[in-house]
């Protein structure tokens, strides 16, 4: 399990792992997927283990029917089956939950409005492409504090992939970039997607964002 250690305002994020679930063979072992061969029954079981990890309810986890669309919709407890790649909620102990196997998922926090909001994205690369980091942004009224979605993932052995994407506030822009290799060199790798984020214009999103959230912080009642 990968905690969003210093996610701002009352979230609780996690990216999880293939590790911790009852599902066996190509399944091993937290498939959340129903939409494979595997076992329905293991699969709610993994389901209820990955909510039981975050004091969640089960019960009233949100999830879409992912197809690879740059649609965002506002979830609703329990809800299951509705056509979109990502949720938004301003709910509290609403859980949300986006499926990713080869596809980057991306959680993004809402901090500087009047109302916390959160949302979850699953970005494939024809929603990337599309714009889903944008919709994303756009679902929670542009008011990310921290417009960046990030993943730490295996990728085979001792070898560590990390990808990122930085989106303005407005969704206007979105700077993406990726890199691997040696797991023992992860910081050096973080530094290494570091540059390169910056060097294709990710600090130019971030300074506009701080900008924008202390512009909206100076104004008095």
């Amino acid at each position: 399990m990968i905690r969003w250690e210093h996610a701002p305002g009352p979230y609780e994020v996690v990216f999880s792992t293939r590790a911790g679930g009852v599902s066996e063979g190509p399944f091993a072992s937290l498939n959340l997927g129903r939409a494979t061969a595997d076992e329905p029954e293991r699969v709610d079981e993994n389901r209820r283990r990955l909510c039981a990890e975050v004091g969640a309810d089960p019960d009233a986890l949100a999830m879409n029917y992912q197809h690879h669309s740059t649609d965002v919709l506002q979830a609703k407890a329990g809800s299951r089956g509705e056509r979109g790649d990502g949720l938004w909620t301003d709910e509290r102990g609403l859980p949300l939950l986006a499926l990713a196997a080869d596809c980057l998922p991306i959680a993004l926090a809402r901090a500087n409005g009047g109302k916390p909001a959160l949302a979850v994205l699953h970005a494939g690369w024809r929603g990337l492409l599309g714009g889903i980091a944008s919709s994303g942004v756009q679902a929670l009224g542009g008011g990310c504090q921290t417009p960046v979605g990030a993943l730490a993932s295996p990728a085979g052995g001792e070898t560590l992939s990390l990808t990122a994407v930085v989106v303005a506030l407005d969704g206007s822009r979105a700077v993406r970039g990726q890199t691997h290799g040696p797991r023992a060199e992860a910081a050096d790798l973080g530094a290494r997607l570091g540059a390169q984020l910056i060097a294709d214009g990710a600090d130019e999103i971030l300074a506009d964002a701080r900008h924008a959230q202390g512009a909206v912080e100076g104004i008095q009642p």
